[in-house]
Parts: structure tokens; sequence; C-alpha cells
């Protein structure tokens, strides 16, 4: 009985102990459990930084496009996860880099990704890249490639492109229509963010033979105190542009809009305008943005919009975007998702022995995603960049053109195949479908201004009749209206005249006093750097003019052969002689008495013979030999002698009276051109003389006022025509770029 009391109790016991064992056993292995899974997810967690301006357009897509990316990532791998953080960054370089360091420090980020501008991506790049060494994937290039930069950042990699191709495609759309000048519009953001694009846009367009009239530099935004746009209106009406070509390098949507209404509003969004946008802003544009800008050209990254994975981002990115389900993604919600992509790949080839950076760089050597096929090349990611050229037709249609690719130029395909020596059938602004001129057609309230220069040396080139309202008249004049009757349009203009000098004259055409200068306007090179110029119509050079005097001699007649050849001439006269009296004497009676009658008949009847008058008769043959030889001579030098006898008595020999001249002379030039300046500081003369009129020059070298006179070429030979009779000119010695117009440039 005891004994089973006893091992009830015990067992009771057991009981006991057991009930008290068990909650601690139960804490036990749910601690285990939790360490297990805690310690899990601590190895197989990626936290991913994403700096991004996260209130605009561009920052609001590529938000969503990497969490679909980061999404997707999740739900296919088991035993990984990716996390993505998303501070504001502001578009402020300040802001991302200080943002990028607060990641790291808190949320212990592995990789950084975003920077909409370079500005951003460099001092991410400075602050963060280099001291932690953690890789920077920047959505931004600089617009020019600084030399060693992959040394200087070396965590950065940067998945765009600089901007030199697209400015090349820019150039390429004005080259085409064949405008020469351009305006260049951005908005101002502060760092400087367009110098590089202006830098590269403006070698583009010279490699065209084109160049940038004005450049209109827009405030931001924040910087506007007027809701109604005032400052905006007051700066588009400031410069006096000519040109009609705009190019909007870089600027926000809001501004772009009311950019292009006070632009309609005044005039400058219609016929002979024309209007290219990049990338930055065609992108992003929606039918309620284009409601002004029909005829604009945009430029837009190709990619290929048919494929099953860019159909399946393209639901899934309509279903979130948070802005409609009808927006489009663009090239830059795909970069974003590519990054995201990319940074997938690296995760699953992640070993012990790899950093993340070694990872990121072999996922992109060869890499293809829904932006473009890539590939890395120091620190840049690679691709060649193919562009959509396309045309806003109105609010709700937006009309695809031609390609182009920095090796063909345009084409009809993207594989360049078909190519075309423009962008395609382009509806221009004012409905038009010829390609407008790109600049301001004078009208009859407005015709062009050109100036005229009123104070002439010589008026066969220009003359003013100020007796007939300044009715201007002379050669300058009748070329420019041969031009002008050639034109297949109506051109309206009015000459005034400007009684400056030519240099003054074509500073009021930089000035656009004047539109263009007709007359006779030398090409120089300091000329070049503020006008333009036409193809020269007339030679120029500076001649020098003497007076001279007529050579004259007594002893003209025997100027024609030189004294050799009479030594000759009479040595085979007296020859001829002494064989004709050898050969005849024998048998010839009429060379029959003394010696010095047969020499005298010899040699009269050979002499004669040189004017073809000779009387006697020949018995020997020999004779008639030697005789046939002779009258063939006599014929040859008698042309001869003929000849040059009435060259030198028809045209007159002038001898310079002035055999020296140097720097003390007195020289005579045109004190309204360019001479002037030129005999002064160039060929060092010292006493100068104006002279006012082609007139005045002849009474200035009888006065003995001055001793030479120094004419442009074209002057001089009308100079030379009107006082043939004592005065010689040289042949140009010093050339110039030629006869000219003058326009804006």
């Amino acid at each position: 009985m005891q004994t089973e009391m006893s091992v009830c109790l015990t067992s009771a016991n057991r009981v006991q102990r057991f009930w008290l064992l068990f909650p601690r056993l139960i804490i036990y292995f749910l601690t285990i459990l939790s360490y297990g899974v805690e310690a899990g997810s601590r190895t197989n967690v990626t936290n991913v930084g994403a700096v991004i301006n996260v209130s605009s357009r561009i920052g609001k897509e590529q938000k969503t496009a990497m969490e679909i990316a980061a999404e997707s990532f999740n739900n296919r791998s088991k035993t990984h996860k990716l996390i993505l953080h998303f501070p504001d960054s502001g578009r402020d370089p300040f802001l991302a880099a200080s943002a990028a360091e607060e990641l790291i420090k808190e949320k212990k980020v592995e990789v950084i990704v975003g920077m909409e501008t370079w500005q951003e991506a460099a001092q991410v790049a400075d602050l963060v890249g280099n001291q932690a060494q953690i890789p920077v994937i920047s959505f931004a290039a600089p617009s020019i490639t600084p030399p060693l930069m992959q040394r200087q950042w070396p965590s950065l990699i940067r998945m765009a492109t600089n901007g030199s191709a697209q400015m090349k495609c820019i150039a390429d759309i004005v080259s085409a229509y064949h405008w020469k000048t351009v305006v260049v519009v951005y908005e101002d953001d502060g760092y400087g963010g367009d110098v590089g694009m202006l830098a590269l846009l403006t070698e583009a367009l010279q490699d065209v033979g084109s160049k940038i009239e004005h450049r209109l530099v827009l405030p931001q935004i924040s910087s506007l105190s007027n809701p109604n746009w005032v400052e905006l209106e007051e700066m588009l009406r400031l410069p006096k542009m000519q040109s009609r070509v705009f190019i909007i390098l870089q600027s926000s949507l809001p501004t772009v809009t009311n950019l292009f209404r006070l632009a309609g509003k005044m005039g400058l969004v219609g016929k002979e305008s024309a209007w290219i946008i990049t990338e930055s802003i065609a992108s992003l544009l929606d039918p309620q943005h284009a409601s002004d800008m029909k005829g604009t050209l945009g430029i837009k990254t190709y990619y290929a919009n048919n494929t099953s994975s860019y159909t399946n981002f393209r639901k899934k990115f309509q279903t979130k975007y948070s802005e409609g389900n009808s927006a489009q993604p663009g090239i830059y919600a795909l970069r974003a998702y590519d990054a995201i992509g990319i940074i997938s790949q690296a995760i699953g080839r992640m070993t012990d022995n790899t950093t993340s950076l070694e990872v990121l760089k072999t996922v992109l050597s060869s890499y293809t995603g829904l932006s473009a096929n890539m590939r890395l090349n120091s620190g840049e990611v690679l691709y060649s960049p193919i562009f959509r050229i396309v045309n806003i037709l109105d609010e709700n249609r937006f009309q695809e053109l031609n390609y182009w690719t920095p090796e063909l130029g345009f084409s009809s395909d993207e594989a360049g195949e078909n190519k075309f020596s423009d962008v395609g059938g382009v509806i221009w602004p004012g409905n038009l479908t010829s390609a407008p001129k790109g600049w301001a057609m004078p009208t009859v309230e407005k015709p062009m201004r050109i100036g005229v220069p009123g104070k002439t040396s010589f008026s066969k080139f220009v003359k003013v009749d100020s007796d007939k309202k300044k009715s201007v008249d002379g050669f300058c004049i009748a070329i420019f209206d041969l031009v002008i009757n050639r034109l297949n349009y109506f051109l309206p203009y009015q000459f005034e005249v400007f009684n400056g000098s030519y240099d003054h004259l074509v500073e009021q055409v930089h000035k656009k006093v004047y539109d263009a200068v007709v007359g006779d306007i030398t090409v120089l090179a300091d000329r070049l750097d503020k006008v333009e110029f036409t193809q020269p119509y007339m030679e120029s050079g500076l001649s020098m003019i003497v007076p001279a005097e007529p050579k004259k001699s007594t002893w003209m007649f025997m100027k024609p052969f030189t004294w050799q050849m009479w030594v000759v001439t009479v040595s085979i006269l007296i020859y001829t002689v002494f064989i004709v009296w050898f050969l005849e004497q024998p048998s010839n009676p009429e060379f029959d008495g003394p010696l010095k009658n047969q020499i005298g008949t010899a040699t009269w009847f050979t002499f004669s013979s040189l004017f073809f008058a000779h009387k006697e008769k020949i018995y020997s043959n020999l004779t008639r030999v030697v005789v046939a030889v002779w009258l063939f001579v006599v014929l040859i030098l008698t042309s001869s002698y003929t000849a040059n006898l009435t060259s030198m008595l028809t045209v007159q020999r002038l001898k310079p009276n002035a055999t020296y001249i140097d720097t003390d002379s007195k020289v005579g030039c045109d004190g309204d051109s360019f001479v002037i300046e030129y005999l002064r500081n160039v060929l060092g003369f010292k006493k100068i003389i104006e002279v006012k009129s082609e007139y005045d020059y002849p009474k200035e070298f009888k006065n003995k006022t001055i001793e030479v006179a120094f004419l442009e070429h074209p002057y001089a030979e009308v100079f030379i025509n009107e006082n043939c009779i004592g005065y010689t000119a040289t042949a140009p010695t010093y050339r110039f770029g030629g006869l000219s117009f003058v326009s804006n440039e």
C-alpha cells in the first residue's frame, strides 16, 4: 500500500515538473525558430537607395518603374529580397549627396541609383561612392566626358550617354533644311547644367555651316514672381532676332508650355518658323501640354515597343502609375526599370570572393534591357543611340517620322537601310507642308532695311543721286537687282543711305540697325567675325598707281631686232652677195664689166630681193637654189620685223616717273575705306593723304601732293580706263577676300 502511494507521488511529481517545463520548451523552440528566420532574413535582404526627385514627372515615372522591377524580383526569388528606399533629392546636388550618406548610415544600402542630373551624380559619387566604396548607378551623364573620369569616380556607373549624338541629330535637321542661324532656348538650373550641351550644339552646327544667333536663357519657375509670366514675355521681346529656328535644349514642362503660349501670341510660332525640342521635353509631353506646340519637331530615343517584355511592363506601369492609366512609359522609366534588373541579376551572382561593383560590371558587360542592348566601357554604359523624330500635329496626335543614327543619318527604318535627306513629311507651324525658310520674312509693312554707302570715291560702283530722293545706282546695285529678280519669292526691301565709313556701315549690320548692306564692301577677316558675306562677285587686291610718260627713241626702227640679229642678217646678206657674184659672173652678161660694177650689180640684186623688187636674170641653176634659200630667209625676216615694229608703235610704252617708293613717300588713298589703316598699320607708310573722289587723283598728282596712289584693284582698273594716258598701275600685290554683300549673322 505504501509502495503504491510512493509510486503515485512520484508520477504526480513528474507530471507537475513536465507542466512546469513545457512553457520553457515552447519559448526555447520559438526563440530558436525566430533566430533562424531573423538570421536568414538578414543575409538575404539587399537594400537599394534610389535618389530621385519624387515630385517631378521623371521622378514619379522612375519610382514606379523601379517598384515594378523590385516586385517582380521579390515574387520570383524565395531566398533574396530587394528593398528600395526613395529619399527626395529635389534636383539639388547637395541634398542628393546628403540623402545618399544617410541611406548608407541608416538603411545600410549596398548600391545607390538615380540622380536625374549630372551635378547630382557627381556630388553623390564624390561624397559617397569613393568613401564608402558603394556602387553608384547614375541616370545622367556629363554633356562632355572629362578626361580620367573613371579614375576620379571608380564606383560610378553611368547609364546615360553624353549629349553629343543628340546635338548632332539637331544639327543634321538644321542642315537638311538649309537654316543658317538658330536661337537656342534653355531654362537656367542654377548650376550651369546646359553649358556643355550648348558647346556641343555650337560645334555640331559649325560642322554643317550654321551658327547660333542668340541664346535665350529662361528663369526658373520659382524665380518668376508674376503668375502671368510677364517677365518671360519681356525676355522674348528684347532680342532683335532675325532667325525663326528655335531649339529648346532643356526646360521644365510648365515653362515650355507658357513659352509656346507667349511665342504664339507674339507671332513666333507660325509661318516661316521652326521649333525643335530635345528628348528631355519630348519624352514627357502629354496631349494637354501640346495644344500650343503644333508643328514642333521632337527627338526621342528609339526602343523596341513590340516585345512581350515591354508589353507586360507597360500594363503594370499603367496600372501602378499614379498620374493616370493612359500614361506611356518613356525612356527614363525604362532605364530605371533596367537599373533594378541589373541589380537583381547581380544579386544572384554574388559570392564571398566578389564585390558588388565587380558583379555589376560583369552583368553590364552584356545586358539586354527594355531601353537598349548595353555594354560597359570605362564606367559608361555604351549603346548605339537611335533617335526617332516626332512631329506634334495637335493636342491629340503625335506623328512619328524618320529615324536618325550617328553613322547613317536619317532613314525610314531603325536598321538604316532606306536613307533619307531629311526627317520626312513634316507638318510645320501654320499647317505648312513646305519647309520654312527659318528667318523673319520682310513684309510690305516692314521691309528689309538695306544700307548703302553714301560716300563713295568711285561712282561707277555705287552712286547716290540726292536730287532724286536719294535714289541709288551703279554696278553693285545692278548686280543686286539681278539677284532679286532671280528669287522665286517676293522680297520687300528699301535702301537707306549711310554717310559714314565702310567699317561703320558694317558695324551697323552687326548691331542689327540694317538687315544687309549692298555695295562695294571688301571681305576682311575682322569683318567676318561680326557679319556674314555673300559669295564675292569681284576680285579685290591692292594696286599701286604712279604717273608715267611714254618711252621716246629716235632709233625706234632698230628696236624690233637685237644687235646680234642685225649682225647675223648683214652677214647673211654679204655672204649671199658673194655667192651670187661668184656663180653668175662667168655666164651672165649682166655681171660683165669692171669688178666694181660686178660687185655693185650682185649687191643690188641681193638687197632688192629683200623687197622682192629684183629685175636681173639668173642663168645658173646653182644661183637659183641660193636665191630661193635667201628669199625664204628674207620672208621670215621681213615678217618678224614688221610684226615687232607694229607692236611697238601701236602699244604705247609707259615709264613710271616714281622709280622708288619708300615709307616716307607721299601716298594717296580713299579715306573712307580700310586701305588707309592697311597702309598705316601693315605697310608702314607715314605720309598718307586722303583723296575724296576719283576725279581728284590727277589733280593731286599734278600738284605733287601725292607721289603714288594705292587703290583696290577694281577701282584701279576704272581709273586707268578713264586716265589711260599718263598713268600706269601694278598688278595687285596684296590680295583680299573680294567685293561682296553683307548680311546679318
